[in-house]
Order: C-alpha cells, then sequence, then structure tokens
C-alpha cells in the first residue's frame, strides 16, 4: 500500500470544481482558438454522456489518438467524468504498433485526428473490442463514415454527467511507454496517486504547498488569482507533455499547444510573446538545443519576460544549454526533472541565473533511494553503483503484465518501490549521478527504443544478413540509432533505403541515422551479441569518417 490511503483524489472532481470557480478563463489555447473551462466542462460533459450511450462501462478504455490539440485534454476529462480509463497513443507508431496497443490495452473507444484514417482502416477489422471511434477533423478532412464527428457529440456541450457507478481515488489511467523490453507496457496510476506525485495543486519549484481538498484548489484559483499559462511543445501523449498538463490544469491554468504539428522554433518564442506563457515543458536537448540557436541568432527579438519556469523530463539537458538559455532568459528558472511513466518525481536539478546544475547530477527525491543489486542502500560518496527506485506515491504495475510489473515494483524492507532499471551512485552530498539505463535500450529525443524491435525489421531487408542496433551519442537528440550491418554477400547496404524499409513496419523514430558495414557481427556460440563493443567500433569508425 501506498500513503495514498490518507487522501480520495478525483481529477473529474477537480475539474469540476475548478470550471465551476472561473467558468470565463481560458483552458485550452490552440493557434487562435480559445476553450475557456466553462465550455471545456461541459464540451467534456457531452462526450462523457456518449461514452455511456456506446455501452462503455466502468474502467472502459478509451484511447486518445490524437497530435496536440484542445480535444486531447477535453476528451481525457470526459473520460475521468465517467470513471472510464484514458489511455495515451504514440502518433508515431506503424501499424502493427498501433494494432498492439489497442487490443492490449481492451481500448473500447478510440478518439483519432482524420489524418490517422488511412492506417486504423487496415487494422480496424482485427479490434473488436472497440465500441465507438470518434474522429476529430484536420486538414485531412471530416474523417470516415464509419467514425462518428467528435465534434458532433461535444458541440452543444451538456450539464453535468455522472456515471452509475461512483467515482473514487482508485481510477485509472494507462500510460503506455516504450520501456526497455520490448512492446510497450501500460503503466497504470491510480488517480489519487498521480494527484499527490503531480504535487496536489502545489509546486515545489515555485514554492507552493500541495492543496488538502477540492475546496481548497479551487479556492486558489479564484477569479482574483491568474493560473499559469503552460505551452506544452512536447507532445501530449508522452508522459512529460500529458502530466504537466493534468498538473496545470490543477491549478486552474491554461494548456497551450502549437498549431504546427513539427516544432517550430519561431512559433514556440512567438506564441510565448503574444500569449505571455509562464511555463514551458520540453523534453530536453531536441528542443533546448534548437532554442538556444535560434536565440543567439536572434538576440532580443522576443519578449521572453512572463516566462518563469521551463521543465524538462525524459532525456539529458546539457549544462551549457542551460548557461546559454539563461543568458537570454535571465529571470527563468529551469526544472531538470528526472524520472519516467514509471517513476514521477526520481530526483531534479533547478538551474538558474544564480546557479547552473551540472548535466546527469539530480538532487534526490524525498522518497527515493539507490539500490545495490543485493538490496542494499548506496551510502553517499562511496562510489558503489545501484539502481534508482522511489516509494510513496507510484503505480499499481503494469496492465495485464504481472512478471514486468513484478520486476519493476519491488517489495524492499516491507516497503513498494517503483525501480525502472536506471543505474546511478550517490555523491557525498547526498546528490545522484544519473549513469543510465542497465539494458541496451537507445533514447532518442524523449522515445525510448528497443534495438531488437530494429534489428528484426532490418533483417527482412535482401541486403542484411545479420545487424544490431546501437545507440551512439547526439548533441540534439541525446542519442541516435545507428546500424551495425553485416551485408549479405554481393550487396552493399544503403542508409536512406535501410530507414526507408524500418519505417514501413516501425515508427519512424525508429529508423537508423547512421550506417556502419561490417564483415561480420561477431556473435556468440549462445547467439548474443558484445553491445559495448559494437557501439565502441560504431562511435570510432563514424568519428573517422
Amino acid at each position: 500500500m501506498t500513503e495514498s490511503l490518507t487522501t480520495n483524489w478525483n481529477l473529474a472532481d477537480i475539474y469540476e470544481a475548478v470550471a465551476a470557480r472561473v467558468p470565463d478563463r481560458a483552458c485550452q489555447i490552440h493557434g487562435d482558438r480559445v476553450v475557456t473551462w466553462g465550455e471545456m466542462d461541459r464540451r467534456a460533459n457531452a462526450f462523457g454522456a456518449d461514452l455511456l450511450s456506446a455501452g462503455l462501462g466502468r474502467q472502459s478504455k478509451v484511447a486518445n489518438y490524437l497530435y496536440n490539440c484542445p480535444e486531447y485534454m477535453e476528451a481525457m476529462v470526459g473520460t475521468f467524468k465517467v470513471s472510464a480509463v484514458p489511455v495515451n497513443t504514440n502518433f508515431r507508431y506503424g501499424p502493427e504498433e498501433i494494432l498492439y496497443l489497442f487490443d492490449n490495452a481492451d481500448a473500447e473507444a478510440v478518439v483519432f485526428h482524420a489524418s490517422f484514417t488511412e492506417l486504423l482502416e487496415g487494422i480496424r477489422d482485427r479490434l473488436p473490442k472497440v465500441k465507438r471511434w470518434y474522429v476529430v477533423a484536420d486538414e485531412a478532412g471530416d474523417g470516415p463514415d464509419w467514425a462518428t464527428p467528435y465534434e458532433s457529440v461535444v458541440a452543444a456541450g451538456a450539464d453535468a454527467v455522472r456515471a452509475p457507478w461512483p467515482r473514487s481515488g482508485d481510477d485509472l489511467l494507462l500510460l503506455y511507454t516504450g520501456g526497455t523490453t520490448g512492446m510497450p507496457k501500460g503503466v497504470m496510476w491510480r488517480e489519487n496517486d498521480l494527484v499527490n506525485v503531480l504535487g496536489a495543486g502545489g509546486n515545489a519549484v515555485l514554492g507552493v504547498p500541495p492543496a488538502t481538498s477540492v475546496e481548497e484548489i479551487a479556492g486558489r484559483v479564484g477569479p482574483d488569482t491568474p493560473g499559469h499559462v503552460m505551452l506544452v511543445a512536447c507532445p501530449l501523449m508522452h508522459g512529460t507533455g500529458q502530466f504537466s498538463a493534468i498538473s496545470t490544469m490543477i491549478g486552474g491554468g491554461a494548456v497551450v499547444s502549437l498549431p504546427n504539428r513539427r516544432f517550430d522554433v519561431a512559433e514556440l518564442f512567438a506564441e510565448i510573446q503574444r500569449l505571455r506563457v509562464t511555463v514551458v515543458i520540453i523534453v530536453g536537448q531536441a528542443f533546448a538545443g534548437p532554442m538556444l540557436a535560434h536565440l543567439d541568432a536572434n538576440p532580443g527579438r522576443y519578449d521572453l519576460s512572463s516566462l518563469v519556469l521551463m521543465t524538462s523530463s525524459g532525456v539529458m539537458w546539457s549544462h551549457d544549454n542551460k548557461a546559454g538559455l539563461i543568458r537570454h532568459i535571465p529571470q527563468v528558472m529551469l526544472f531538470d526533472s528526472y524520472g519516467s511513466s514509471e517513476a514521477v518525481g526520481l530526483g531534479g536539478s533547478v538551474s538558474s541565473a544564480a546557479s547552473t546544475e551540472e548535466t546527469a547530477r539530480f538532487a534526490l527525491g524525498p522518497t527515493c533511494a539507490v539500490f545495490t543489486e543485493d538490496d542494499r542502500r548506496v551510502e553517499p560518496g562511496s562510489s558503489e553503483r545501484g539502481m534508482v527506485g522511489i516509494g510513496g506515491f507510484i503505480p499499481v504495475g503494469y496492465y495485464k503484465d504481472e512478471v514486468k510489473s513484478a520486476q519493476t515494483f519491488r517489495v524492499i524492507d516491507g516497503q513498494r518501490w517503483s525501480i525502472p532499471g536506471d543505474f546511478a551512485e550517490v555523491n557525498s552530498d547526498g546528490s545522484l549521478h544519473l549513469l543510465g539505463r542497465g539494458s541496451v535500450c537507445i533514447n532518442t529525443g524523449g522515445e525510448k527504443v528497443f534495438p531488437e524491435e530494429v534489428e528484426e525489421a532490418l533483417k527482412t531487408h535482401p541486403s542484411v544478413r545479420d545487424v544490431v542496433a546501437v545507440g551512439l551519442p547526439d548533441e540534439r537528440f541525446g542519442e541516435i540509432i545507428c546500424a551495425v550491418v553485416e551485408p549479405s554477400p554481393g550487396t552493399s547496404p544503403d542508409l536512406a533505403a535501410l530507414a526507408d524499409h524500418v519505417k514501413a513496419s516501425l515508427a519512424a523514430y525508429k529508423a537508423p541515422r547512421d550506417l556502419v558495414l561490417v564483415e561480420s557481427i561477431g556473435r556468440a556460440a549462445n547467439g548474443k551479441v558484445d553491445y559495448k563493443r559494437l557501439t565502441s567500433l560504431a562511435a570510432e569508425r563514424i568519428g573517422a569518417r
């Protein structure tokens, strides 16, 4: 059991209280489109009511297959209202990955952008559990005849919706993560645990304490108390963006999404200036690198004086980049959050004009520890390595996967811990020096890629006899995927052709960005490969090139 026995937070209850308090305040902003809290609440009511009419029951799963848009959080709120379970969907996935995710999640409803119609038409007949498809119109049109137009369901709004069953802090949110061991896993978060771990209406970085009741949260977001305007530059379908949006809305703030579906640095800074954005959410160097380069090339072009906090999670964020951003935005605090889908709040570092923290150095969270293989706590300054764990408010486990749940969620000294697999040392001052994953998982731009999945796709190409996918350091993406290929006799594999081949079955970010040819992969008798050796070889070859 977790500490959550003392509270019973439910997100639908919180959001309804906020909407009643500040109905005319902006809740979702997307370009010129502004959805107020009152409008969002009524539209979410209508969506929730339609889920019930479609036959969804308590804790039925509702998948959001959407780009960033106001409908994303609106549909989530409607799902919460009837105690159904929102499920995130990586819009970069290919057909087989989407099929696996919806089937594994037992999705009974799917909200999707019209742009995904062609992909869904190829797998829809293999998803008999889905009772209702809701299409959100976009530049691809209004969507197919077999889907219910989302706007037709929510446009008129509705009064408060209540399911025949009571809401509870035990109601779930499913956050699917690429993980480090194959296909995506659904992390089961109880709403009560999630609200607590997200600060329960407080913000530790900005010095705001947690609230103790829904009434207190609503009181804090009164008409005379402005909420944060948070621009989520990363996808809402990832934990970093989604959890940040949930937290901002608990505080009565507005969630800003960028109209351009490809990250546009000029658009980002223009929206910060236009909307007086106070908080920006990014994912490490993939965002921060282009941001700094643009500011360096355009000094003084934007009024960024409203910005008080920039948060990143999921990918390393370099010391030099932080210092450069602070040079251009001197009042901003940069919060580098260390955590994962399974373990929010493992650690963090705050940089400001007064001090800029080193990369991979984090202050341990209050409920965190580092454990050796035999479950001993690593002593500060011992130079001993261990795996980072967090207790307190943690997920229930992985959906329908008891084996992997037992591996990650463990009981040590009578307490339950989430130990997702990051290795670290504890510095003499008690801070954390992060070393990385113990597995060979590749983290590219915040996306976790399992090498064997890429390898299996590449092996089906006629010019590939054997292959290993390795991660190589990259200034922007943290790591890039490099294919180390043993060619088939008489062939000369081409990077572009191999990348296109992978993209035909997997998400585009899983395609290799570099290629190294070798005479032999050099597998051991048991078929295993030495990833460390091949990674070093690839780095050496590319460096020499």
